[in-house]
């Protein structure tokens, strides 16, 4: 069974940084393809990136795109999303997601592993 656990969430003033972490257990971070995805309160989850695992191909929800990095450290089989010049409109649970599914994946559907989340909250 993988298991997922985020960590790296917390309280930033606009404009920091934030790395999010998802420790893959039971499973390989370099095989699988990865997820980001956010909610945002009272609002639907949505995609942020992903990675696919084997090409490593990569996409970025549009509004991220150049402040979010993806990433992912096979000999911590952990994934990364690292997080620049944050708004308060990314403030929401954020998500990792994990995928036998070898191709860029955006849906919530497509992902059979969920990490519990991390909440990041940006301050005005």
């Amino acid at each position: 069974q993988v298991q997922l656990v985020e960590s790296g969430g917390g309280l930033v003033q606009a404009g920091g940084s934030l790395e999010l972490a998802c420790a893959v257990i039971g499973g390989s971070v370099s095989r699988s393809t990865m997820g980001w995805f956010r909610q945002a309160p009272g609002k639907a989850r949505e995609f942020v990136s992903t990675i696919t695992g084997s090409e490593g191909k990569i996409s970025y929800l549009d509004s991220v795109k150049g402040r979010c990095t993806i990433s992912r450290d096979g000999a911590k089989n952990t994934a990364y999303l690292q997080m620049n010049d944050l708004k308060p409109e990314d403030t929401a649970v954020y998500y990792c997601a994990a995928t036998n599914r070898p191709y860029i994946a955006i849906q919530e559907a497509d992902y059979e592993h969920w990490g519990p989340g991390t909440q990041v909250t940006v301050s005005s």
